[in-house]
């Protein structure tokens, strides 16, 4: 039997080595225009930036190697021109031009597919590259070597663009990517792409959305890139990465039956032509949960083509191909972005009903050091749960979530099935409850009904004067970022301050990624309101989908040795924490350094450098710098001076005031998130302690004081510290407090007392009710050595300079 095999790399070159595997005396024939047979496509553009420093390491085998191992006949250089499928026969033309005829008995197509270089003018100049094979590589390779490149434009934001874009960058240059769509990565969803778009501007690569190339023009040793908006951008190389067809001339010319955009087979991968199959970026097959054929210009898909339809052609017909669902992974800069299935955007175009749910989960867990967060987005049918796609974005775990969720999809399973997955945990790799297994539930809950969503592009879409927006995460959080016109109810006062939502109006409520949010959800349910729905992905997804792309002129200095030349910076790591905690950190810090010194925070909460500059615009401090490398974000502030106020201008009190009353564990968890965000901003903080608020202040261990026989009957009744705090609601015997606790601790969420000390070390002024001491007996060597003793008198002294005043 003879195989003559056209098109090497992953699907013809796996073939020709499962033939022989399979038939150790057939004769193979390996036919490969250009000079190499098996090469790593994908890491193309990590040789060009660097990250891949020896050529050779591209080649998994030279023509010589492959064709010596596996007895194949490797012919490179070498170009099918013509098929004879009657005759069994293929024109070939070598290097020099001349042609000769090949027989077989069983042919197999890979050619693979080529670069859209469209027709535009000037494209054609010196530094304006495609980037698909070896050749490419050298070209562009070369150029970067023998050219001052400082000036990049990468044109599409494609897998390979995007790729290209960080290799550029890595070689020095500002890069520029210009897109025609409104987001980079077509195949994600927008929220998901959103997360790019802020990566690419954390590293000060200029991103320019909905702008077409119109054409090209030289500049002195440059070019000159013309978009059709009349705008242009100097550059000394462009990069085309404008997508891919698939290469079928050579089927067409032969009579094969093509489809829309690539070569027909069957579910043996033959064509329309008897004992003529095809294989990788050319085919088209059928999906598997479309039931339309479609082009997947993937390697996986091309190599397991390759082995079936290598036992087709030597076994006959025995093994059908299943399909490719689409599952896919890259890296841009410090995130990972994967994608299998369906994405919502495309169920949208193809009229297939879907509902979609977010979740922000650790991707290890929270308490093990360097804990990043990861964004799952899934698409599913709203009755039955049958999954149809999932998207997972972050700077770790993200390939082996995307495999799981594949492997789910493909099988035909639903959103249940994925919390019944048993995942492999250990602090350093999972937390208890596995992303997947979080966003399992969060999706079943919207099947059952339990939970009913709205998506960041639904609320954007409605009119907020019938709606009530609640904002459900702490004062701090609020006070940072909000969406416009939302009131603010922490979730933990949502029952005492019902009553500040109106029940005739649907009520839409948010926290930071949709947990809290729930919560609150079920409150207001079990309290009577019957339109409550929770924004999935919370304000973390909302923000980023909603925020402007800002372009730099100058890229952000990343090099260690400049922050390192600065004598008078302090650091400070809040790598791990959650918001608020990062800001709290940097506040304490700035506190202890004087007008013009520099404070450098290092954190893993990819929004934080937002946080950081919104904080900076309220406080009058100014950021000198953001940087984000391998998935830690790092910014530079630096203290200016407070204002006085102008000489007759009226004085705007800003000051706040709490007084605690109770001494349950839920509500002196608010007070204290409460104060301590309030002091960040910089005004003074005093929180009043009366009756069962005492109880707050106690220490743990005590002086021996003598008391009366009444207070020691409150000292029996009462907790001793706050360690003995019980929860408002669920404390269940106290099993509901420890719990609290433990999910705290799981959560790197700080303790109760860890807060207390955070709202001392930031200034809070507590006042001990001295009426309330002497009722309960309540010795001042029984409270903290930091607390003062005042009476109304005292607290209304500080209330008439606070705009703020809470009772809790």
């Amino acid at each position: 039997m003879k195989h003559l095999i056209i098109g090497g790399v992953a699907g013809g070159a796996t073939a020709a080595a499962r033939i022989r595997r399979a038939d150790e005396l057939a004769e193979i024939v390996l036919i490969e225009k250009g000079p190499h047979i098996s090469y790593a496509n994908c890491g193309l553009p990590y040789y060009i930036g660097g990250t891949i420093a020896e050529r050779e390491k591209l080649f998994v085998q030279t023509p010589e190697s492959f064709g010596r191992r596996f007895a194949i006949d490797v012919r490179v250089e070498n170009e099918a021109v013509g098929i004879d499928t009657e005759g069994k026969t293929v024109t070939i033309r070598r290097k020099d031009g001349s042609e000769y005829t090949e027989s077989y008995d069983k042919l197999l197509l890979s050619p693979g597919s080529s670069p859209v270089r469209p027709p535009l003018q000037g494209i054609n100049l010196d530094g304006i590259f495609t980037l698909r094979n070896v050749e490419d590589t050298d070209r562009i390779k070369q150029y970067i070597d023998s050219h001052c490149v400082k000036q990049a434009v990468v044109v599409g934001g494609g897998f390979i663009g995007l790729e290209m874009a960080e290799n550029l960058h890595h070689v020095g240059a500002e890069v520029s990517i210009v897109e025609m769509g409104n987001q980079v990565m077509a195949p994600v969803d927008f929220s998901i792409a959103s997360h790019v778009h802020r990566e690419l501007m954390n590293k000060g690569v200029n991103l320019y959305l909905n702008k077409g190339v119109e054409h090209f023009e030289k500049e002195g040793d440059g070019l000159k890139v013309f978009f059709n908006t009349g705008e242009s951008i100097y550059a000394d190389i462009v990069l085309l990465s404008i997508g891919v067809r698939a290469n079928t001339q050579l089927a067409q010319q032969a009579g094969i039956e093509l489809g829309e955009r690539g070569i027909k087979v069957d579910e043996y991968l033959e064509t329309s032509a008897k004992d003529v199959y095809a294989v990788g970026d050319a085919i088209e097959f059928v999906h598997p949960l479309t039931g339309q054929p479609w082009l997947n210009f993937l390697a996986n898909p091309a190599n397991r083509q390759g082995r079936i339809v290598a036992d087709n052609m030597v076994m006959g017909n025995v093994q059908s191909y299943e399909g490719a669902i689409g599952t896919s992974i890259a890296k841009v800069f410090d995130l990972a972005v994967g994608s299998t299935g369906l994405a919502a955007k495309r169920l949208k175009q193809l009229g297939i009903p879907y509902q979609s749910s977010t979740t922000i989960s650790a991707a290890h867990a929270g308490y093990y050091p360097n804990s990043f967060q990861l964004t799952t987005k899934l698409t599913f049918d709203p009755e039955t749960g049958k999954l149809y796609g999932a998207q997972c974005v972050g700077s770790e775990g993200v390939d082996k979530r995307i495999d799981q969720l594949s492997i789910i999809i493909k099988n035909g399973g639903t959103v249940a099935d994925l919390t019944r997955l048993e995942h492999a945990y250990a602090p350093p790799f999972s937390s208890a409850k596995d992303p997947i297994a979080i966003a399992g539930y969060a999706a079943n809950n919207i099947v059952s009904g339990a939970m009913k969503v709205l998506t960041w592009r639904e609320l954007n879409a409605l009119d907020r004067d019938y709606i009530t927006l609640v904002d459900v995460r702490t004062a701090v959080e609020h006070e940072i970022g909000s969406i416009e016109r939302a009131i603010n109810i922490p979730v933990d006062d949502l029952r005492e301050r019902i009553s500040e939502i109106p029940t005739n109006k649907p009520v839409v409520v948010f926290c930071a990624v949709g947990l809290r949010g729930y919560l609150a959800q079920r409150i207001l349910l079990g309290r009577g309101f019957t339109d409550v729905r929770n924004l999935s992905g919370g304000y973390k997804t909302y923000s980023l989908a909603t925020q402007e792309i800002k372009n730099k002129k100058k890229m952000v200095t990343t090099s260690k040795e400049t922050v390192d030349t600065v004598a008078d910076i302090l650091r400070v790591d809040a790598c791990g924490l959650q918001c608020p905690g990062p800001i709290l950190k940097l506040k304490k810090a700035m506190d202890n350094l004087e007008e013009g010194q520099s404070l450098q925070v290092k954190a893993t909460d990819a929004g934080f450098p937002a946080d950081a500059e919104a904080w900076c615009a309220t406080t009058g401090n100014s950021l000198e710098q953001s940087d984000s490398k391998d998935g830690f974000h790092t910014v530079t502030i630096r203290k200016g001076r407070v204002s006085a106020p102008t000489a007759g201008a009226p004085v705007i009190e800003k000051n706040k005031t709490l007084i605690m009353f109770s001494d349950d564990l839920d509500k002196a968890l608010a007070t204290f998130v409460l104060a301590n965000g309030a002091a960040a901003t910089g005004h003074q903080v005093s929180i009043f302690f009366t009756f069962w608020g005492l109880n707050l202040l106690k220490k743990e261990h005590k002086p021996a004081v003598k008391k009366d026989i009444f207070g020691r009957m409150f000292s029996w009744m009462l907790p001793s510290s706050s360690r003995s705090l019980s929860l408002s609601k669920m404390s269940l015997l106290g099993i509901g407090d420890r719990m609290m606790r433990h999910i705290m601790k799981q959560k790197n969420i700080y303790s109760l007392e860890e807060m207390r000390q955070q709202a001392l070390d930031n200034g809070v002024e507590f006042i001990a009710c001295q009426m309330s001491m002497d009722m309960m007996g309540i010795k001042k060597e029984e409270l903290l050595d930091e607390v003062n003793i005042g009476g109304v008198a005292t607290y209304m002294e500080r209330a008439e300079h606070a705009n703020v005043n809470l009772f809790i």
